[in-house]
């Protein structure tokens, strides 16, 4: 590992830790030529399936593309970047468990829908309306209360079982 002030090569590990996500390895290094220390981080690189979109397109997997709208989305809500993460770790875990390949866009919108009308309501409203991109306000509210009236059903029947 090079030392990101003299570049000299000799440069010894410290400490190591792993992270708490288990897929990552903190480590604490010293450069031998000028005393500087460090710290560099190993993650494991997982291939994720590419996106089907609707037209039939298929398209490399972009977690920042997500990342983005759900940023805007819980822009000035009590939600951390912790949180997102988190939620985009759920939604990622998914696609590689079910859809080792190729998954369909649509599968990762509703997911992510699903998952963020747990994290945050208002922001979950809020990414609704980009997502389903409507153009008049009675069909973006008939759509939101159709999808709320249903995900409420299904935590129902998951709180009854």
């Amino acid at each position: 590992m090079h030392c990101p002030i003299c570049h000299i090569t000799d440069t010894k590990v410290i400490d190591s830790r792993l992270m708490p996500d288990g897929l990552s390895v903190r480590r604490r290094r010293k450069c031998d030529g000028c005393d500087n220390r460090f710290t560099t981080y190993e993650k494991i690189q997982i291939q994720m399936p590419a996106v089907l979109k609707h037209d039939g397109r298929r398209e490399s997997y972009n977690r920042e593309k997500i990342l983005s709208g759900l940023k805007k989305a819980s822009q000035k809500r009590p939600v951390s970047t912790e949180d997102l993460e988190k939620l985009m770790e759920t939604i990622e875990k998914h696609m590689l468990e079910h859809y080792p390949k190729e998954v369909p866009a649509n599968v990762i919108g509703e997911l992510t829908m699903k998952e963020l009308l747990h994290l945050d309501p208002v922001a979950y409203t809020r990414f609704a309306s980009f997502y389903w991109d409507y153009k008049d306000i009675e069909g973006f509210v008939s759509s939101l209360l159709k999808n709320l009236t249903a995900s409420k059903g299904v935590e129902r029947e998951q709180l009854q079982q």
